[in-house]
């Protein structure tokens, strides 16, 4: 018998992979009118999605929401999620991850692209000279969604039940069914890949390129892209994120990558895999993929349950507040997502 978890309704996260999706970022200007602006339009995100999701419905439209830190306190919400803060640099060896900023998140992704771009432009309406944008990246489906390095991305999602677990917040009361995602923008030096050879490729992925096997432990080097996204518990428990990267570019414009985005439950898990990576595991061991994409990009989300994000807008204006987030109260904390603004609306199974 499948057991059932019931959390308040959460954001279309674990959508299924899509042919197109955009990824929108912005940061939200000064003052407490923009805030207000910005916040009360997350919170109809649902309206917006519908509106434009109507016109064909097996198209599978959908809209997921984040909220970074600075974002996060300026709206003013009465509980602060526990993981919650800005993306941290990390200076490895040979490669760096930036941190860039972000305050908003839309990860927009449907089987049309005109879908994504209706709703793209419906959003920036809504938010209008509130926030500037500093990232507009268009991700389409690769052949079999692999990326422009010609390897399959995100083999190891986990599926099922498993999907959820992953993906879903279930250690922080205020905020069950929410999320975290971390996205980072990678640029490919495409030129430079493809004078490796088929097998030397496989060596620094750690995988077949054509049949998409992960490679013999024996045969699998330490530095390869494998080995150093696998990370575990103290109990030797493998730990997942949900991946829904995409490639993106042009030719013409001399840019072609991959663009990165992890959701979990946790941000330590995706903040370890990316510390494996750039530092090394050991320190020194660095993961080969970097000597041919490079990070440019780096901002960290939280993504509250659907029910949170709309009651966002049910929160005092900004103006007029001191926007100075107040600490948690276990006393007084809310356990049901609800901001202390409302009751929840929806339940999901998982």
């Amino acid at each position: 018998m499948t057991s059932v978890s019931r959390f308040p309704e959460p954001q279309a996260v674990t959508a299924p992979l899509t042919e197109h999706a955009v990824f929108l970022v912005v940061t939200i200007e000064d003052g407490a009118a923009a805030a207000d602006t910005a916040r009360t339009a997350i919170a109809d995100i649902g309206g917006l999605v519908r509106s434009v999701g109507f016109r064909s419905l097996h198209d599978g439209l959908t809209c997921v929401v984040g909220i970074g830190s600075d974002a996060w306190d300026r709206f003013g919400a009465p509980v602060r999620p526990a993981h919650l803060h800005p993306f941290v640099p990390i200076e490895g060896y040979r490669h760096d991850a930036p941190s860039t900023p972000g305050d908003l998140l839309f990860h927009i992704r449907s089987a049309r692209h005109d879908m994504c771009f209706e709703l793209e432009r419906l959003i920036l309406e809504r938010l209008g000279d509130a926030v500037r944008v500093v990232d507009d990246t268009a991700g389409f489906r690769y052949f079999d969604a692999r990326d422009l390095l010609g390897f399959v991305d995100g083999t190891e999602n986990p599926t099922g039940d498993e999907l959820g677990e992953a993906a879903y917040i279930d250690a922080e009361p205020d905020f069950l069914g929410g999320s975290y995602v971390i996205t980072q923008r990678y640029t490919h030096d495409l030129a430079a890949w493809q004078r490796l050879s088929t097998e030397e490729q496989e060596r620094v992925i750690g995988r077949t390129k054509i049949d998409d096997v992960e490679l013999d432990d024996a045969v699998m080097p330490a530095d390869s892209h494998v080995s150093l996204n696998t990370v575990t518990d103290d109990d030797g428990n493998e730990l997942d994120i949900v991946r829904f990267n995409m490639a993106f570019g042009s030719y013409a414009a001399g840019e072609v990558g991959t663009y990165f985005i992890g959701y979990a439950k946790s941000p330590e898990t995706t903040e370890l895999m990316l510390q494996n990576m750039f530092v090394g595991n050991p320190p020194g061991n660095v993961d080969r993929i970097l000597d041919f994409s490079t990070a440019t990009s780096g901002c960290l989300f939280f993504v509250p349950s659907s029910a949170t994000l709309a009651m966002l807008g049910d929160l005092p204006s900004a103006a007029g507040r001191d926007t100075t987030p107040e600490p948690p109260s276990d006393d007084t904390s809310p356990s049901d997502g609800s901001l202390s603004v409302g009751s929840l609306r929806g339940e999901y199974d998982r």
